[in-house]
Formats: structure tokens, sequence, C-alpha cells
């Protein structure tokens, strides 16, 4: 018994390190990529550093969630593990920009594994009534790795070398491989699938069409009415539905459609859609804010996103706890209550609003959010047969990384629109108008020096009131969010009954 633990704490020891090193690998590349500019240049392709390791990430965790379910979950956890660490290390020795947006993607064909196999693990090794409190605490390993990332970033980027943001993977990759090597061991009793390739085929590139859409659309280069950006649109809807109509006829699809007939399921799908819109909203929004309201340094906004995300570990954690003790419904209505009331409060901000008072609202974001990371991870397996537990986990991470990359680019254009309008009306002169085209200018300090008192005023009011009216907007999702809760109906974890455990022991000792 004490061999079996200690080797469940192995496990648990090297899931932790995977999702860390997957979690940790968003936030620590910021602080280290206006240094890698400056020694490699490609100041235009940068953010592409970024979207690249989404972008793979997002194609590749639908498909290793079905894998995980066909062949198993360690050796797909470890592919993962090795390709993470193929793509980190190759990062480190990029010699262009080019070279790391693509060894970026290496890396995020990795993450896509790690994140969906892990938590769908937990639910193999864990009964029910524990499987609350340890997704709340691998939910944590996210709020802490935004906390503590920039730091470590800008550690190694001013006191050793930037590539090593990539490098430290490489040891903690190798601890977590020797952990799960030793420590998990599962069962061989799985069914025996097909691949079902050419559905496959089709969710990459549909999902393709669209996260290049998203991420190029309205740029300087494609403007949204561009004829690429429409024929990225216009395949994302015909590959989508040839999937669709694919995985309809196929023996083993890729994603079983028959699980969205489960009421339950498919409304944690679309909870966790919404919830990744409006966390990137907050993440995004409000260091824009900080920086171009309030004249403030990057690493001053990064700095307002640390309560928040503190907010969110505890609010996972706290979460853990209870999902054991009520209905899923019952969570999720409070933390969607906390939600709406911190978006109202967002939706007031002004250019007098404190700078404790933002902080305070962000705090409120984070106890909101946090409690999905636990509650959806486990309602969306409700009723829902073993033989598809790594695909629905996997579309759980899947459909929230999808509303985080729809929702900052909707919002984004809400915001920007908002605020040439506003900037139309205070400056009637095209010409005096189009140097705050794009927000993003009052983030210049030498552009911000050389405007009049009254202009510079009339600017971040301006962007102030944008922002804010993003916000407002925002609480239309939450009311569709609050629709898809009450879906969930008084489904809640199902224990086993100890009672009757206990009443048997007696008979099985006569």
């Amino acid at each position: 018994m004490d061999q079996h633990k200690s080797k469940i704490k192995w496990t648990v020891f090297g899931l932790l390190l995977g999702l860390l090193m997957a979690a940790l690998d968003q936030t620590i590349v910021a602080t280290a990529m206006p240094t890698v500019v400056g020694e490699m240049g490609g100041y235009e392709q940068f953010v592409w550093v970024f979207s690249a390791y989404m972008i793979a990430s997002v194609v590749a965790t639908p498909i290793f969630g079905k894998l995980s379910d066909i062949y198993g979950r360690k050796i797909f956890f470890l592919i993962g593990i090795v390709v993470f660490l193929i793509g980190s290390i190759l990062c480190g020795a990029a010699s262009s920009m080019t070279q790391l947006i693509v060894f970026r993607a290496v890396q995020g064909i990795g993450g896509g594994a790690l994140m969906p196999i892990a938590f769908a693990v937990i639910f193999d090794i864990f009964p029910p009534e524990k499987r609350g409190k340890m997704n709340g605490l691998f939910g944590a390993v996210f709020g802490l790795s935004s906390v503590f990332g920039p730091a470590i970033g800008a550690f190694f980027t001013d006191y050793v070398n930037w590539r090593w943001v990539f490098y430290i993977n490489v040891p903690l990759g190798a601890i977590a491989l020797a952990a799960i090597g030793f420590g998990y061991h599962e069962s061989a009793n799985r069914r025996k699938q097909r691949i079902d390739w050419i559905g496959a085929a089709a969710l990459i590139a549909a999902i393709l069409c669209l996260m290049f859409a998203v991420e190029l659309g309205g740029s300087s280069v494609y403007a949204w009415g561009s004829p690429q950006i429409i024929g990225l649109l216009i395949g994302f809807a015909v590959m989508l539905t040839a999937f669709l109509l694919i995985e309809r006829v196929a023996p083993d699809p890729i994603v079983e459609l028959k699980l969205f007939r489960n009421r339950i399921f498919a409304a944690s799908q679309f909870i966790a859609f919404i919830y990744g819109a409006i966390m990137i909203a907050g993440a995004t929004y409000i260091p824009l804010f900080i920086q171009g309201v309030y004249g403030e340094s990057a690493s001053a906004a990064g700095q307002t996103l640390t309560p928040m995300m503190l907010a969110v570990v505890c609010s996972s954690m706290v979460g853990g706890r209870f999902v054991n003790h009520v209905s899923y419904r019952t969570l999720m209505l409070i933390s969607v209550s906390v939600l709406a009331i911190a978006l109202i409060l967002l939706s007031t901000m002004t250019l007098d609003t404190p700078r404790w008072v933002v902080t305070l609202y962000m705090i409120f974001v984070g106890l909101g959010i946090g409690v999905n990371f636990v509650v959806l991870n486990i309602s969306v397996l409700h009723g829902i047969d073993n033989t598809y537990k790594g695909a629905a986990i996997s579309l759980i991470t899947f459909f929230r990384t999808i509303g985080s990359a729809i929702g900052v680019t909707v919002m984004g254009a809400i915001q920007k629109m908002t605020f040439k309008d506003d900037m139309a009306a205070v400056f009637p002169n095209p010409a005096d108008a189009a140097q705050f085209a794009d927000p993003q200018n009052l983030l210049r300090p030498e552009l911000r020096q050389g405007l009049s008192e009254q202009v510079l005023t009339q600017a971040t009011s301006s962007l102030a009131d944008s922002i804010a009216f993003l916000f407002l907007m925002a609480l239309l999702m939450i009311a569709v969010a609050f629709i898809l809760i009450l879906m969930l109906g008084r489904a809640r974890v199902k224990l086993p009954d100890r009672s009757a455990e206990s009443q048997q022991e007696p008979a099985s000792a006569h």
C-alpha cells in the first residue's frame, strides 16, 4: 500500500511538472521578447512567437486527447514532454526570428498533449471524492505560472541569457519524464479503435483557417474585408462542415458528436468558451488601461495581473474543496455572479478611477474565473463513458483556447471602433485623429510627451471609456453563460456509497 501511494505521489509530481512547463512557457517568454527582438530583429514578426505556439497547441489538443483514449495516457504524455523539450532546445538555439517561430510551433504541439492528458490521468487515478481537490491543485499551477513567469523570464534575460527561458525546460522535463515513467502504471484494457485520419485532417484545416483569420484579420497587412481573410473564413466554414459530415459516419471519430447530446457536456464546453474569452479580455485590456490611461510602464501594467492570478489560484482551490458537496450549477452560479459584478465594476472605470480600485476590480475577476477550472473539468465528464474521457477533457482545453483567441479579437474590434469614434468626435480634423487610430500609440512615451495636457487628457479619457465600454459589452456573454449554467441542472459529483461498503465489511468477515 505504501509503495502504491509513493508511486501515486511520483505520478502527481510528474504531471505537475509537465503542466508547469506548458503553463510557464506562455508567460516566461513575454518578458524576454524585447531582448530577443533587439538581438535578432524581426519586430514585425514577434507576435507570431506567441501565435505559432497557440495555433499548434489548439490543433494538437483534441487529437492527442483522442489518441490517449485509444493507446493510453502514459505514452502520449511522455511523447508530449519529449516534443516539448525538443522544441525548447531548438528555440534556445534559434538564430533568426523565423526559426524561433517555427520551433515555437513544435513546442505548441507538445503543449497540446500535456494539458488535456494530465487532467485525464487525474480522473484515472483518483476516486471522485478526491478529484475536486486535485483539479484545484492543478488549476493553481496556471495561476502561479502567471505570477512568477514574468519575474523568472526577467531574471534569465537580465542576469543569464534570454535563451535560458527555453533551456530551463530541459531539467524540468527530464525530471517529469522520470517521475511519470517510474510512477504511472495504467491499465491495458482499452477498446480497440481506428484513427480517423480524414476527420483529423479536416479538423486541422478548419482550425488553421480560423486561427490564421483571427490572428491576421484587422492588422496593418490584412483588413477584415480583405480577400485573404474572407477566403480563410470561407475555408474554415467549408472545412468545419466537411469535418462534421465526416464525424457523423466515421466508425471511431476524432470528436464524438454524440457527446454533445449530453446537456451537461455541451453546456460545460460552451461555458468554457465564454470564460476563456472573458479571462483574456481582463489579461489584455487592463494592462492597456494601466499603460495608456495612467502612463505607467509595461512592467507595472503586467504586475496588475498578479492580484487577479492569485485570486484565480485561491478561487480554484476553494472550488476544489466544495465541488464534492454542492451541485455544479450552484458553484458556477456563484462564479458567474462574482464575474458579473466584476465586469459591472470594470465598466465604470474612468480617467479618474484610482489605481488601487482597478486592482480591487481585478481581484473580483480572478475570484469569478478560478472556479471554472475545477468545476468544468469535472462536469464535462458527468455521464460520459470512460472510453471518451481524454477526448472530453481535451475539448474543454480546446474551447477555452478558442474562446480566448476569438474573444480577444472581437473585443479588440469593439474597443478600437469605440476609441476611433471618440477620437473623431474630439478631433474633427481627420489628420489630427489619425495619430490615435491605434490606441497602442498612447503607450509610446515620445508621443505622450509631444501632446498638450488638454489633448492628452481627452485622448486618455476616450481610451478609458472605450475599455470600460468593452467590459460593459462583455456582460452579454455573462448573460449567455448564466443560461448555460442553468442547463447544468442539479448534477453533482457522484461519490461512492460508503455506507453500503461499510455494511458489506461485517458480512464478509463472517
